[in-house]
């Protein structure tokens, strides 16, 4: 079986890398190594040295000119000590068969990126964004998701229903034209949807969709199935005692699962 070795990218405001790490550890991984940005440029460390690569969640650069926008930038125009581009070696690392997660903002990181959704197999163009939620407020609760069964998502094969806190002012997602949003749906990009607790079905009301996301979207995929960005937090959901019913019976599955999922797959190559 092949080593699961996952990078955990830390600094600029980023708080949920302890998290992130201990999830991959917990779900498997071989190892978990937390570097800070700072340590990429440096060249203390090299992105195509793993195989599983996690954007965490936090405030890259406190959210200045749009949430992860400065750390999309500073990902395409940085150069490493020895002058080579540093988004070559994000390039590598997946042209090799790399994995990519991206929680919240680093979701929000990927979609600048223009890593997701790679319409039409476009890569590093952005296509899509993630803007303010409708109810103009930060937004802080667990929410259902459905997982689409049809997506090439290697994260969420075999998953149906989830539940997994969000915290976050910018999730609503938007596409540069209508034509983008339609591919979306059309080429099963959507991996993950706000789903209504009595249906299990994609909603649109408010607050089960926290953000006025269309179509209910809380996480993308690519055309791979080896990306994934998504707002909810799959870390913080680690064991049942996470669960705000947990007193009451609860018994949901972990977030963690995607985490699983992504762990097997490259075990099993």
């Amino acid at each position: 079986m092949a080593e699961v070795r996952t990078l955990v990218i830390t600094g600029n405001g980023t708080n949920c890398e302890k998290e992130s790490a201990y999830a991959a550890e917990l779900a498997g991984a071989d190892s978990a190594t937390i570097v800070y940005f700072s340590d990429l440029i440096a060249g203390r460390c090299r992105v195509e040295d793993y195989n599983f690569l996690i954007f965490p969640g936090g405030f890259l650069d406190g959210d200045d000119l749009g949430a992860a926008q400065a750390a999309a930038l500073r990902w395409k125009f940085a150069e490493t000590r020895e002058g080579t581009p540093l988004v070559d070696q994000l390039r590598s690392f997946f042209n090799a068969g790399g994995l990519i997660l991206g929680i919240c903002n680093g979701f929000q990181l990927l979609v600048k990126l223009g890593l997701l959704p790679a319409v039409g197999g476009k890569y590093f163009e952005r296509q899509v964004s993630l803007s303010h939620n409708d109810s103009a407020k930060f937004e802080d609760r667990w929410v259902h998701l459905k997982a689409n069964p049809k997506s090439p998502c290697v994260f969420t094969k075999g998953l149906d229903i989830l539940e997994m806190p969000i915290r976050h002012g910018e999730g609503k997602l938007t596409a540069k034209d209508e034509a983008t949003l339609t591919a979306l749906m059309d080429d099963e990009l959507v991996a993950l949807q706000y789903a209504h607790p009595a249906t299990g079905e994609p909603t649109q009301e408010y607050p089960f969709n926290p953000n006025g996301s269309p179509f209910g979207i809380a996480g993308l995929t690519d055309p791979t199935g080896r990306i994934l960005g998504l707002m909810p937090h799959p870390e913080a959901f680690n064991h049942p005692t996470n669960h705000p019913a947990w007193t009451r019976g609860a018994r949901p599955t972990l977030g963690t699962v995607l985490i699983e999922n992504a762990v097997k797959y490259i075990k099993s190559r």
